[in-house]
């Protein structure tokens, strides 16, 4: 059987089903598939530890499913779109409540990247 483009390595999509077996890691990539996130934010969104926080990002980063990028002294996160499992993690998300209503939330708080510029 011929791979496809759209196919997915067994070994892949398992290691990332793994990560997002996890409700917070899940939760992350539904709101960053919503808009780039820093730290700050998801420290105030799941009421977390800075440190319990970024250790979640990295296991995500480490895998390739988010980029970060600098601004300043502050790193923003976003969902990864060229990853080879990207398809998988789209489709999946699709299934799970939207995420962009406590992003909203946050920014009527007045905590929205305010805290990061």
């Amino acid at each position: 059987m011929s791979k496809t483009m759209s196919s997915i390595e067994i070994a892949a999509a398992a290691k990332v089903l793994k990560l997002l077996g996890d409700k917070t890691r899940l939760a992350m990539m539904a709101m960053l598939s919503e808009d780039e996130c820093c730290v700050c934010e998801f420290v105030e969104l799941f009421q977390m530890s800075q440190p319990s926080v970024s250790q979640h990002l990295r296991k995500l980063r480490d895998v390739g499913l988010v980029e970060e990028k600098r601004k300043g002294q502050w790193i923003f996160y976003r969902v990864n779109k060229t990853h080879e499992t990207y398809v998988l993690i789209e489709s999946l998300l699709q299934h799970i409540p939207s995420q962009k209503e406590k992003l909203k939330d946050l920014e009527q708080r007045g905590l929205r990247v305010s805290c990061c510029d």
